[in-house]
């Protein structure tokens, strides 16, 4: 399946992880890969840990090559007062939200992302989104 060029660019980056070099900082495009929407775990590493890191501090590989730097996924609910924002997550995955890492709203990367692997399939979208959701819960710092 071929996404089209604006989305892919960024999808390839954000899906396979890779930067060609960290001291030029350029993205290297590459295959979409598809994972189980069962697994909130195995699409986080696909799919965010490139960016947000492997334990969800910003951290990732790719963060030097963003312009704003990921978010730190382990400080949500802390930022929440204490309880974690189940909403607000699935809308930044989806592209309901406005994310500068991620996009405009005009370009939802991570909605039009989920639905390529499902060719519109609303009920393994919306699994894959509260899969995904419910792993970053996990991420939490206690």
């Amino acid at each position: 399946m071929r996404l089209p060029l604006a989305v892919f660019s960024i999808v390839s980056l954000l899906a396979a992880g890779l930067v060609s070099a960290q001291t030029n900082k350029k993205i290297k495009a590459v295959p979409l890969t598809r994972t189980s929407p069962a697994s909130g775990s195995e699409m986080y590493r696909t799919y965010c840990a490139v960016c947000h890191g492997v334990d969800g501090r910003g951290d990732g590989p790719a963060a030097s090559a963003l312009t704003k730097a990921p978010a730190d996924l382990t400080q949500l609910a802390i930022h929440n007062n204490g309880k974690f924002p189940d909403a607000r997550v699935a809308n930044a995955i989806i592209g309901d939200t406005q994310v500068a890492a991620h996009g405009s709203k005009d370009m939802p990367v991570w909605g039009d992302l989920l639905r390529s692997l499902n060719l519109g399939v609303s009920d393994a979208v919306q699994l894959r989104i509260l899969n995904l959701t419910n792993y970053i819960k996990t991420l939490q710092a206690k």
